[in-house]
């Protein structure tokens, strides 16, 4: 789309050093592992050190050019330095940066943006509160309000979900990598299956099933011997992310706050990831109708990269008094002049119309490819975020880790970066900027064919010679 073009530094990928990373960067990154903690990931199977981005497109101090898929982690709703957004972020920056929670006309326009993209049924039924800058600060302060709300300790959530790295969010993390080192969080966390229909924890296909993920789950609460006691709320996120991009069956999560509810208890959506037009509607369970008591937000709200995170609830479940939750930057104004800037970029240039539409072609490209790769067992999503699982047979779905291993590291070597997830790290995770042109998508899956030839002839005749193609 013409319109975008000047948003971005270029629409395609451009690599002029001789190897990768360049030796600028080999150097910045030699540096970052003497001097930084060595929790540094992205870097890991990214290697590379940044000197400007804008739109889609990174620039390495080495003068390559990447195609940005990875979107800072479904950060960089409306990409990379947006000089749109920016001209609101330079005007706040000269009147007012930091002002704890004290009303400015600045957030409580911010606010009433928030509420106004809400369905107008629903719109006055909620209210907004600011947390902490990241998405685990938002889990923290959802999961306090239920337990003050309803008097009760206990929380449900559900297979694959991530949801931050703090220790209540953590707790409510399913992938143990991330906790098999410590001996405790927040006590009291269960967790059931999420609607994964490609690997179907109960063993049914598109034509027998019958939501028994959700029939589990209400089996858990109407029993006195499932061992868990009726839980102060259940946290889910309505499309998963770094459980590989998965979305829910049709009406399944409909029928999981329907069960909640029965039993008086408090649904969290966490929209963190999912939020922000990153689906294509303002948030992703308004393709649905199901109604969350709490929405958590954060990432892609800050629009290109501002911290800020918060809370959408209920009125009906206001529970905490004043002081109840502080936090000393819940309330950033810059970050809130970036977010009002980013929806008014949204609303003026029909973003959630473009992102269903580029979503679309990205997903019809992806499942071309599917239909000629042995190795793409699954091609799903909304909008701008898309995962395709890769496995060794079509058949038995094996997970193939480290056929997309390898995939991704051809695919850097010739410009584009994208994120790996999924339950075994075989999800090729996309979340690009929401204002990615058609250009910038058809570059992207050259990119990808190239490497999928080279890849092929590694994987492919021994596939041939074990009959796993099918």
């Amino acid at each position: 789309m013409e319109l975008f073009e000047k948003y971005h530094l270029s629409e395609c990928a451009k690599i002029v050093s001789s190897s990768l990373p360049g030796e600028k960067s080999k150097v910045l990154l030699k540096l970052q592992s003497e001097i930084e903690g060595s929790v540094v990931s992205y870097p890991k199977n990214m290697p590379i050190a940044i000197k400007r981005a804008k739109g889609s497109i990174i620039e390495d101090v080495d003068g390559n050019y990447f195609i940005d898929f990875f979107g800072g982690c479904g950060v960089l709703n409306v990409g990379h330095g947006n000089e749109y957004v920016l001209d609101y972020v330079k005007e706040q920056q000269t009147e007012l940066i930091h002002a704890l929670d004290f009303p400015t006309e600045n957030k409580l326009t911010l606010i009433q943006l928030i509420l106004k993209n809400l369905p107008v049924e629903i719109q006055d039924e909620y209210k907004v509160s600011f947390g902490g800058p990241t998405g685990s600060d938002a889990i923290e302060a959802a999961i306090k309000l239920a337990k003050i709300k309803t008097g009760r300790d206990g929380v449900i959530a559900f297979t694959g979900g991530y949801h931050g790295m703090s220790s209540g969010a953590l707790a409510v993390t399913s992938d143990t990598f991330f906790r098999n080192k410590l001996t405790s969080l927040i006590p009291n966390v269960s967790f059931v299956p999420y609607s994964y229909c490609y690997r179907c924890p109960f063993n049914k296909n598109s034509n027998s099933c019958d939501f028994e993920c959700v029939s589990h789950f209400e089996w858990i609460l109407d029993t006195e011997h499932s061992g868990i006691v009726t839980p102060a709320a259940i946290i889910l996120e309505p499309l998963q992310g770094e459980g590989g991009n998965i979305v829910p069956k049709e009406g399944y999560l409909e029928r999981i706050v329907e069960v909640a509810h029965k039993h008086g208890i408090i649904v969290i959506f966490d929209e963190v990831q999912s939020g922000f037009f990153r689906t294509g509607r303002f948030l992703e369970f308004m393709h649905t109708n199901a109604v969350p008591d709490i929405i958590t937000f954060s990432k892609g709200f800050g629009g290109i990269g501002f911290p800020i995170s918060g809370l959408i609830y209920k009125k009906n479940i206001e529970a905490w008094k004043s002081a109840d939750h502080i936090g000393t930057f819940r309330c950033n104004q810059v970050s809130i002049a970036a977010a009002r800037g980013a929806f008014d970029f949204i609303e003026e240039y029909d973003i959630e119309k473009y992102t269903q539409l580029i979503g679309d072609y990205l997903i019809e490209k992806f499942r071309t490819l599917e239909s000629q790769n042995p190795f793409i067992g699954d091609v799903r999503g909304k909008g701008m975020m898309i995962g395709i699982e890769f496995v060794k047979d079509k058949t038995t779905k094996e997970p193939f880790p480290e056929y997309l291993k390898k995939l991704r590291g051809e695919c850097f070597r010739r410009g584009l970066l994208f994120e790996v997830g999924g339950h075994y790290k075989n999800v090729m995770r996309l979340t690009p900027p929401l204002i990615t042109t058609q250009n910038i998508v058809d570059a992207a899956i050259e990119i990808i064919k190239e490497a999928i030839v080279v890849c092929m002839e590694e994987y492919l005749e021994p596939a041939i010679e074990n009959n796993k193609i099918i």
